[in-house]
């Protein structure tokens, strides 16, 4: 997997005719040939074409101008998407597992009464432990729980942070 990190991300413009210019070429790349698709793959992204195949080059195209207009993913949602990609590719290049940024700090007890019963989960590096069985998350102790499918941070009132408290 290849990664462009030269793209840094940016606040969308609010220029109109900026966005008109990126429609346009947006809708000009219907009216390419393949090899014209190539040609301009090549200029925007600087590699030769992987393939011949006109909608996968339309579309990464079609992304990269409005990666190169707009910026691109931020550097927390490129870690992200890094490790997702290493999970499903089954690597383990990274020794650092997806963290969710609800989580509270490993050894935080979460406490809640279901049907009566006070439920104590204990917050792990990497998952959560209820009863002395370990889990990958919280959903899935509240499901053990509850026998029910909920959201795990829901279940135990855990919100995500407001963006202006980061």
């Amino acid at each position: 997997m290849k990664h462009h990190n030269r793209i840094l991300p940016t606040k969308p413009r609010q220029d109109p005719s900026l966005d008109l210019t990126v429609l346009s070429r947006l809708a000009a790349l219907k009216t390419l040939s393949v090899k014209e698709l190539k040609a301009e793959w090549e200029k925007l992204i600087g590699t030769a074409a992987p393939n011949n195949s006109r909608v996968f080059l339309e579309l990464r195209i079609a992304y990269r101008l409005q990666e190169l207009t707009y910026g691109g993913p931020d550097r927390d949602t490129r870690r992200m998407l890094d490790l997702l990609a290493d999970e499903v590719e089954g690597h383990n290049r990274r020794k650092h597992q997806i963290a969710d940024p609800r989580n509270p700090v490993m050894g935080t007890k979460l406490i809640r009464e279901w049907d009566g019963v006070e439920q104590t989960v204990t917050v792990l590096k990497d998952g959560f432990d209820w009863r002395g069985r370990k889990f990958k998350s919280l959903s899935a102790v509240a499901r053990e729980i509850t026998g029910t499918r909920w959201n795990g941070y829901r279940f135990f009132g855990l919100r995500e942070r407001k963006r202006e408290e980061a």
